[in-house]
């Protein structure tokens, strides 16, 4: 099985997609699976993981009606408020449905990332460490000090790094983000995704060479049991087609993957971190 790990879904009038403005006209549009479909024949991805894009249960609801009309979604990474009391209610009541996966913490969002080292946040990212629920992680590089404190209080968290870490690409700053990422991989529960990558580009001026030394270092440091594709479309369109996201991972392969490698970045791994069956 063949798995983009990582894209989204949308219908604007929906209402809670407060960061696609008017002026965003590449993305202020309704993305549906009818819409990926033929990027998903071309590159032959079987099923991908559907992941929140608004901080809403009822996004994360809206998403889980989706996977159930369309097969080519395996699953669906939500969103629970963790700044709410009940947020076990809000988890238990998503996890009825058969393909909601996990949630993620956009520690990116919040006006101040050390929120997330507060008391009721480890207590509650303890608790779905114990029950073994994976968890995406989405920062900024510099957020990457706070992601290493809360990985210091819940070193058993079973969670997966979105888009890198989101380095700086645009200027070319490998540093400090590859001694960051190496500290983030030191966490055997912790995967990371290759994914999000031409965004944080310049969007007009990148080329293929400019991610080689990114997506090396990653699976250096991850090694490649604990990598995965995601190609995060529709946001890549800002900066890339489907298919150039898909040159520019395996450009920055370097021609280093057997067959049975690239499987696991295509797929397997994906398969194992979010239990699917």
């Amino acid at each position: 099985m063949r798995l983009d790990a990582h894209q989204h879904y949308w219908r604007i009038n929906r209402g809670d997609y407060g960061w696609i403005t008017p002026d965003v006209t590449t993305l202020y549009r309704d993305y549906l699976p009818e819409d990926l479909l033929p990027h998903l024949n071309r590159h032959k991805i079987d099923q991908t993981i559907l992941v929140q894009a608004a901080p809403t249960i009822e996004e994360s609801q809206f998403l889980l009606e989706l996977s159930d009309k369309y097969d080519s979604i395996a699953g669906v990474v939500g969103w629970i408020d963790l700044d709410q009391p009940n947020y076990l209610e809000q988890f238990n009541e998503l996890a009825k449905h058969p393909k909601f996966l996990g949630f993620r913490l956009n520690i990116q969002d919040m006006t101040d990332e050390t929120t997330a080292l507060k008391d009721h946040y480890i207590e509650a990212l303890r608790y779905f460490a114990k029950e073994d629920v994976p968890v995406d992680l989405l920062f900024v590089h510099h957020q990457f000090p706070t992601v290493l404190k809360l990985l210091e209080q819940v070193p058993n968290l079973r969670g997966v790094v979105d888009h890198l870490g989101k380095p700086d690409i645009a200027s070319q700053k490998f540093e400090p983000w590859n001694e960051h990422i190496k500290e983030i991989a030191s966490y055997e529960n912790i995967y990371c995704k290759l994914s999000g990558m031409v965004t944080e580009a310049n969007h007009d001026h990148w080329n293929k060479d400019d991610f080689v030394q990114y997506i090396q270092h990653i699976l250096d440091t991850f090694g490649i049991d604990r990598v995965m594709f995601g190609s995060d479309w529709p946001v890549c369109l800002l900066a890339g087609t489907y298919d150039e996201v898909v040159e520019v991972l395996k450009h920055g392969l370097q021609h280093r993957l057997s067959d049975n490698d690239l499987a696991k970045l295509f797929g397997l791994n994906a398969k194992r971190f979010y239990k699917l069956t």
